[in-house]
């Protein structure tokens, strides 16, 4: 079965498009007008081993808060989209990350009950031109619409840029983990019988 996703949201803020095949192979194409943003994009795509596009056209005049936000938004709805009833995934996945002298953990379980837990504490409100509180923004966002736990932990840091690098990354490789195939698993990875 493909797990693959197109979806669209918009908005008098944003117009956001997300095409993501969860069984891809790390190709980028990530236009969202914030340049940073966009590297943060493509390194997931990469390193969560996925295929994914993403056009975003915001309101870019007043700041980058609703474009990261509502690709947040789109991205968590087309991972829960592209998983369906979630059967036969590992459901959970971890990854502790190094990312030159920053080291995170991110833990996540697609069980359906949307949770951010936020621990990273970045050395400037800036990264560049991008507001560093964004970073969270849009874990909330993505936690909030995939119904996903998903847990971040720096452990230490000092650039803001390695820091959000490596928090992107660590997210990517857990959530890769949660989202494959268990050999071993069968129907849906829950007591309850349901996600």
């Amino acid at each position: 079965m493909e797990r693959k996703v197109r979806m669209e949201r918009n908005t008098q803020e944003t117009r956001i498009l997300v095409e993501l095949n969860l069984d891809g192979t790390g190709k980028a194409s990530v236009r969202t007008g914030v340049g940073f943003f966009d590297h943060m994009l493509t390194l997931f795509a990469k390193h969560g081993c996925v295929d994914l596009a993403v056009q975003a056209q915001g309101d870019l005049h007043i700041d980058a808060h609703h474009t990261v936000e509502d690709v947040g938004i789109v991205l968590g709805r087309a991972f829960a989209s592209a998983l369906g009833e979630k059967s036969g995934i590992r459901r959970y996945g971890h990854w502790t990350l190094p990312m030159e002298e920053s080291l995170t953990t991110v833990a996540v379980d697609f069980g359906g009950r949307p949770m951010l837990v936020f621990r990273a504490a970045f050395p400037h409100p800036k990264i560049g031109e991008f507001d560093a509180e964004l970073v969270a923004e849009f874990w909330q966002a993505f936690a909030n619409n995939a119904a996903a736990n998903v847990h971040i932990q720096l452990h230490y840091g000092k650039n803001g840029h390695h820091i959000a690098e490596s928090i992107f990354k660590a997210a990517a490789r857990a959530i890769r983990q949660a989202v494959e195939p268990d050999p071993r698993g069968t129907g849906i990875p829950s007591t309850k019988g349901v996600l």
